[in-house]
Parts: C-alpha cells; structure tokens; sequence
C-alpha cells in the first residue's frame, strides 16, 4: 500500500475544525533537568505517534509563529490529513513550508516497519508508541500479530510484561536490544531532537527528518540497510530555489547507506536512488 502524501492546510479564522477531528500538540523540544547529571536532556513534544495510531483521521494543529512550518513538515511526514489553526506570523511561517511540499516530487513508496506493536489503546501503550517514534525505531500498529515481522509486542504477555511497560525507556530499549542494531532499517547519529521517516519503494526510498530543536542541526548522520548509488537532498531553508543537491560524506557497503546531511532546519527530505 502506497503511503498517502497529503498537504496540510490553515484553518480559516473563525472556522471550526471537524467535531471529530483529533487535536494535536504544539511541536517543540521542551528541555528538563537531567536527573544524573547538570544537563538538560531534550523532550520532544512530537505527535507521529499520534497520527499513527488513529489512520484516515483528520488532526488540527492550534499553534502559534513558526511552530506552524513544523506543524506542516510533520504533518507531511506521517501522512496525516491536517489542519493548522494558527495567528498571522504562523501564516506567514506556514506559507513557504507549503510551497516547499509542494515542490516535492512525488514518492510511490510506502512507510518501513522493522517490527510491530498491537496497541491496546491505553495510556501504558501511548507512552511506548511516543517514546520508540522519538528513538526512530520504526514500527507499525496491528491488531493483530504479523507473521512476516519477527517482532510483534503486545503488552501484557510474558515477553512484554505491563510492569515494564510502565517504564517506557525501559521497554524501548529491550525491544531495540532483540532487534538489533544492525537490522534496523534506519538509524540517526548527531542529535537527539530529530524525528526520521523512511518510505521504501520500486524506485529507491525516501528519508524525511524534523528537527524539533528550533536551531539548526549540523552534520548530521543517516544509516539507511540498503545499497544506494546516489541521494538528492531538499532541505527546507536552505536554497530551495535551486532544488536538489547531494548530501556528503556518501559511503556504502554490503549493508547498508551512509551519508552526512550538512545543515538541518525544520525539514529535510532525501531521495535514494
């Protein structure tokens, strides 16, 4: 099934959104004191999860000033049929992310899952799915489980107890651990506020990348498992007149594709080929 590449929209003044229509947070990192340490770890108010967790639903962004582009790029990125409800610097973020999206050649590719999880539609779950999308392990939501993936958690069994589950990190990390590094199909090195997407298909696959920090991320790494020859990068902000480029620092080997994206905004979209 090809992936629904849907642009976002405003939401006239005064209009109301669908009464059924799922609201959304503002997306932003909110930075919190580090228990074991005198830093401030990132927390990524993101809603991907959201958007996967109920398809075909129609979300409404409320946002203010730029959160509004972010708003937009994540919305694209998972897909989702979005309204944004926003003030006059939010339009005015908001209309140049649109073209950007629009200028976007189209991707018949579909989104990767390296494993699955049967959400119970609980809060325990809910925290779970956030956490694994803001670690960009790739996941997608059954109902029940799937054969072809070797991994499907359903919370509550002995393999995935629910008291662990209450400890989201914990959970996340022990299904990273039977993964596997080296079988996941796509991997960020350099930043901890940047939320990924890969879409596979016959003509090659598509990496998107939000940046949730409000500053610009440099030098960032992408491992994608496959054997690319080449990639076009379309970075929101960054001389976008002149369309693609090539990302640095290309290397590949047997099992996999790395490449360096040298300045990250909001957005970023990269085709391999």
């Amino acid at each position: 099934m090809l992936a629904a590449l849907l642009l976002p929209s405003l939401l006239a003044g005064g209009t109301d959104a669908p009464p059924d229509a799922v609201s959304l947070i503002e997306p932003k990192v909110l930075y919190r004191a580090n228990e074991a340490s005198a830093t401030r770890a990132p927390w990524l108010q993101a809603n991907g999860w959201r958007i996967l967790r109920s398809p075909g639903r129609t979300f409404v962004y409320r946002v203010k000033g730029p959160s509004a582009a972010l708003a937009a790029a994540e919305a694209f990125a998972f897909g989702a049929r979005a309204l944004i409800s926003t003030d006059a610097p939010g339009e005015a973020a908001f209309a140049p992310m649109l073209e950007f999206l629009k200028a976007l050649p189209a991707a018949e590719a579909a989104p990767v899952a390296d494993f699955g999880v049967i959400d119970d539609k609980t809060d325990v779950s809910a925290e779970l799915l956030n956490l694994l999308t803001r670690s960009n392990l790739l996941y997608k939501i059954e109902r029940m489980p799937d054969p072809a993936l070797k991994i499907n958690v359903r919370l509550g069994t002995p393999d995935y107890p629910l008291e662990e589950a209450k400890n989201p990190g914990m959970m996340s990390h022990k299904i990273r651990a039977q993964l596997g590094d080296d079988n996941r199909s796509l991997r960020i090195y350099g930043s901890e506020t940047v939320v990924a997407r890969l879409l596979t298909g016959s003509a090659g696959a598509r990496v998107m990348l939000l940046n949730y920090s409000g500053r610009p991320v440099l030098g960032l790494r992408v491992r994608v498992k496959g054997v690319y020859s080449k990639g076009e990068l379309r970075a929101f902000g960054l001389d976008v007149s002149k369309g693609a480029a090539k990302p640095t620092d290309w290397t590949s080997d047997a099992t996999g594709t790395e490449f360096t994206v040298p300045e990250l905004r909001s957005f970023a979209v990269i085709d391999l080929n």
